[in-house]
């Protein structure tokens, strides 16, 4: 979409989405495939290259294994939706297949406390239909051998709907299908917005080129930027980038099977990805950072991710970095969760943000229900209400345990 042009074609939009990203082109998407909406959608991307974008750093993991029930239903929608990709395209013959990998996840608890943890979140997700099991140190090692688990008490883990997909073909997609089915998508930036008297709606948006856009619907789909959009309505948000570092190496002597993604108890964790393997983890010291700054630090491989992954598993001692990058989380530093639905006051300004790391696994069904939202004013598919922007001011925080 390197060749979207500047300025919109109207004056005013029922729908200003703010970030053409994922998430601003999951809820185009929703938006203008629903036989029921026939409004009009602006979507504004001022990178439309998405270089620097989480979309385009993503793992592009899926898993089910959340300590609260809705979390996990936004999972197993998401894997729904992945499996059946073409038919949620009316079945359209451009649309590809897209597997899940199912590696799985493997939880590793060195603690019975973090094993309890891991034992009441496997009742809801077991509750919920998923495949999730606990496993002891002995069943560990009968169907991975390769792991050293002398200081592991218990794991978790499901091979069921877990592991990782293409999700560069899922945000294609739902570009390209959303601009066919009506909403427009232009390479330009919101730079300002305009409150009515009771500052109690968004009534337009200034964009950098100019033009003043009349607006029904404010989205704020910015990533880590969605704290300077908020900004622009008047609007604190407690979301502000955080970096995370990812690692693919290639192993001398490489597993004789899959490696499920592994998230040891130090934070780092670790998974195969095709011929080769991908490790990442967060830092040390986790500041927020510049919305510009990715550079890397390329201690922390050799400090830290190296001499865990090669403590837990051998054979990996002998490997070879092959590539590194430095990606931003959206991160929510209230409580980790998403950031949904209307603004206490400014009610016509919507919130899709702050999904701390989930957010590509979660955005068919933060899409739709943004969607949904929007066109019939509630949640229909599923009742996404615990994440509303509501609990914010009232300090009520609905926190989610599994957060990698």
């Amino acid at each position: 979409m390197k060749g979207l042009k500047a300025s919109p074609n109207r004056p005013s939009y029922d729908v200003v989405i703010v970030g053409g990203a994922m998430y601003g082109s999951s809820v185009a998407w929703f938006l203008a495939s629903n036989p029921d909406f026939d409004g009009s959608i602006l979507v504004v991307e001022r990178d439309p290259s998405y270089e620097f974008s989480s979309t385009a750093h993503t793992n592009s993991c899926m898993r089910q294994q959340f300590s609260n029930e809705i979390n996990v239903r936004i999972s197993q929608f998401a894997a729904d939706f992945v499996s059946n990709f073409r038919r949620y395209f009316n079945d359209d013959p451009r649309v590809p297949d897209i597997p899940i990998q199912s590696y799985g996840y493997m939880y590793l608890a060195d603690s019975e406390e973090f094993a309890e943890v891991l034992r009441d979140s496997q009742k809801i997700q077991a509750a919920c239909g998923a495949a999730t099991k606990i496993m002891t140190p002995e069943e560990i090692k009968r169907d991975y051998p390769f792991y050293q688990l002398d200081d592991i008490v218990a794991g978790s883990h499901n091979l069921v709907n877990e592991g990782y997909f293409d999700g560069g073909t899922v945000f294609d997609w739902w570009k390209r299908s959303a601009r066919e089915h009506g909403a427009e998508f232009i390479h330009n930036e919101v730079v300002s917005m305009t409150l009515n008297e009771s500052a109690s709606k968004v009534s337009s948006v200034t964009l950098g080129s100019g033009e003043v856009i009349d607006c029904g619907t404010v989205v704020n789909a910015s990533g880590p930027r969605a704290v300077l959009t908020a900004r622009m309505a008047g609007i604190d948000l407690p979301v502000e980038p955080r970096k995370r570092y990812t690692y693919i190496f290639a192993a001398e002597q490489p597993l004789d099977r899959d490696l499920p993604l592994t998230i040891d108890p130090s934070g780092v964790h670790m998974r195969s990805d095709g011929t080769y393997y991908l490790a990442g983890c967060p830092p040390d010291v986790d500041p927020a950072v510049d919305y510009d700054d990715f550079e890397q630090d390329h201690s922390l491989w050799q400090e830290k991710v190296w001499p865990i992954i090669a403590t837990r598993i051998p054979q990996f001692e002998a490997i070879k970095l092959i590539n590194s990058w430095a990606g931003h989380y959206a991160f929510n530093t209230f409580d980790q969760n998403a950031i949904l639905g209307p603004h206490t006051e400014v009610k016509n300004f919507i919130f899709v943000n702050g999904f701390s790391g989930h957010g590509l696994q979660q955005s068919p069904a933060m899409g739709r229900g943004t969607a949904e939202l929007i066109i019939y004013g509630e949640y229909r598919a599923l009742d996404l209400s615990p994440f509303n922007y509501a609990r914010i001011p009232a300090q009520q925080p609905f926190v989610e345990k599994a957060v990698i």
